[in-house]
């Protein structure tokens, strides 16, 4: 790089001659004239960036690991996507997996303060099995929605 050229991370913003007591400001005091950089400044800068860079990433990895939820994943055998498993659901994202023509739905429990997420997708291979990953426990009892249906089942057939 010859010492005319300038790296893009010291391009112009248009900000060089505002005046403030802002973070701009202090970003501007910071940063280096264009005219006094040349390759060498440039080389030893990138390799101190770089080695802070590294640290950083260092201390990520000493730090305390993220505790993952256990994974509970089960094949049915069902010509329908959504299975009555006694909880109830919110679906919150689907997307198309790839070497899948079937998408992937993902849903979240709805009961306060349980986070409990499930993905259910249907496999390419024999369409006819529905594969529901559980991440995570419920902290609360089954809930016994089936119960109303039931009834209001019963009230159609009353009315029929």
């Amino acid at each position: 790089m010859s010492a005319n050229m300038v790296p893009n991370s010291y391009a112009s913003t248009g900000l060089e001659g505002a005046k403030g007591n802002g973070f701009l400001g202090l970003m501007q005091e910071m940063e280096a004239p264009a005219a006094s950089l040349n390759a060498d400044n440039i080389s030893q800068n990138r390799g101190f960036v770089g080695s802070i860079a590294s640290e950083g990433r260092l201390e990520k990895k000493r730090g305390a690991k993220k505790i993952r939820k256990p994974k509970y994943a089960f094949q049915t055998r069902s010509q329908v996507d959504i299975l009555d498993d006694g909880y109830r659901w919110r679906k919150y994202g689907q997307k198309a997996v790839k070497n899948n023509k079937f998408p992937r739905s993902y849903y979240r429990c709805t009961h306060q303060g349980c986070n409990v997420k499930k993905q259910v997708q249907r496999l390419t291979k024999d369409e006819g099995i529905v594969v529901t990953t559980y991440e995570g426990t419920h902290s609360h009892q089954i809930e016994k929605s089936t119960d109303n249906f039931e009834h209001i089942l019963r009230q159609m057939q009353i009315y029929s």
